[in-house]
């Protein structure tokens, strides 16, 4: 446990993850930097606004946006976007194949063609370095249209190229990279990924995933037996075993085509932020930390963005705090390095009711917080 002391803040680092529907890590970051303003007038606040690759990741980077027209995920060009971070393109997959982008929603049909552009545009610019993002996908092509945007040929039994959906990986016969875009061997890359679901079976992408993307119980079906097949494929053609690994089943497949296609790592996605804004030296001379998201249960303490800034803190011997929209999980958080968690609920509302009075919640929550460590730092 890190106990709390009378401490005089000086530097405060607010590290938070989105409020997801109402705030987004930027905003939660400034409101309770805000309030703590308000109370030490000299303190020097650090935001380091986090996502763990889901929607918002680009912007949790402080990435330049970078406009592209890309393929939608059902192949119609739409408007997508990547970012740009020095040397770096972070990819988010739901900005070309998100859910919310998705009509009809049928992971049967649906591609992530449009990602792999985006990797394309962001070659065409020098880059070599690439984070992609995987939540919200609305596919199940195992990363497949995101490879042949690239240059992967995808062939079926009768010799002809194509671009295999969730519908068709059962198709797909040969798979050949001799064409694929001769930068990409000269790049890395990384996949946040934050699931460790295999790619088929009770546990993968389809029967965990799929129905939430439109698929009923037949479809599910094929499209686990497509996962499985392309599976074969690539260990046959490419040499790569993706059977058993961890993650594959993210984003209907999407962590295994990375690590077959891009010869991706997959990491978590919290890490993967972490690391890239330097945390541990951010944190080094801070006297706490403060981070947030909209629930906080036991997701919260098994890998998600929390805990990932629990294990900087921890070791730092740094105090940690959690605003959060809802509290359901705290015994276990302080195991793992939080100080104390406080909900901005400030009376029992509806969610749709609620989250209209977020931003003030969060303020009077961190404000008075602030306050009861100044008093008690007297």
């Amino acid at each position: 446990y890190i106990q709390m002391e009378a401490v005089d803040l000086k530097k405060l680092v607010i590290a938070p993850d989105s409020f997801k529907g109402t705030m987004s890590s930027r905003r939660v970051a400034q409101i309770i930097s805000d309030a703590a303003k308000a109370v030490f007038t000299d303190i020097e606040c650090v935001c380091v606004p986090i996502a763990d690759g889901g929607e918002g990741t680009v912007d949790a980077f402080g990435a330049e946006h970078i406009p592209v027209t890309a393929a939608g995920p059902h192949f119609k060009k739409t408007e997508s976007f990547y970012g740009l971070l020095v040397d770096t393109a972070i990819i988010e997959l739901a900005t070309a194949a998100g859910l919310p982008m998705t009509e009809p929603l049928d992971p049967e049909i649906t591609t992530t063609l449009g990602v792999g552009e985006l990797i394309t545009d962001a070659l065409g610019r020098g880059v070599r370095k690439f984070i992609i993002a995987l939540g919200g996908s609305s596919t199940n092509d195992c990363g497949c249209g995101m490879a042949a945007a690239c240059g992967a040929k995808f062939y079926n039994k009768n010799g002809e190229c194509f671009v295999p959906c969730g519908g068709t990986l059962c198709d797909v016969e040969r798979i050949d990279l001799s064409e694929m875009d001769p930068r990409i061997a000269e790049s890395t890359f990384v996949t946040m990924c934050d699931i460790d679901n295999p790619l088929y079976g009770e546990k993968g992408a389809a029967y965990v995933f799929a129905p939430q993307k439109g698929a009923d119980g037949e479809a599910v079906k094929r499209l686990d037996a497509g996962l499985r097949s392309i599976c074969e494929v690539i260990k046959r053609d490419l040499n790569i075993d993706t059977s058993l690994l961890p993650g594959a089943g993210a984003a209907g497949g999407c962590g295994a085509g990375t690590v077959a296609f891009f010869g991706s790592e997959l990491k978590r996605g919290i890490d993967v932020v972490l690391e890239t804004a330097n945390f541990a030296d951010l944190i080094k001379d801070a006297d706490m930390v403060v981070t947030g998201e909209g629930k906080f249960d036991s997701q919260s303490t098994d890998g998600k963005a929390i805990s990932g800034i629990a294990r900087y803190t921890k070791e730092a011997g740094i105090p940690l705090t959690v605003f959060c929209g809802a509290a359901e999980e705290a015994e276990a958080s302080y195991e793992m390095g939080v100080s104390a968690v406080f909900s901005i609920q400030r009376k029992a509302l509806p969610f749709d009711e609620a989250k209209k009075l977020n931003e003030q919640g969060l303020y009077k929550t961190a404000y008075n917080v602030f306050r009861m460590i100044r008093e008690f730092s007297k």
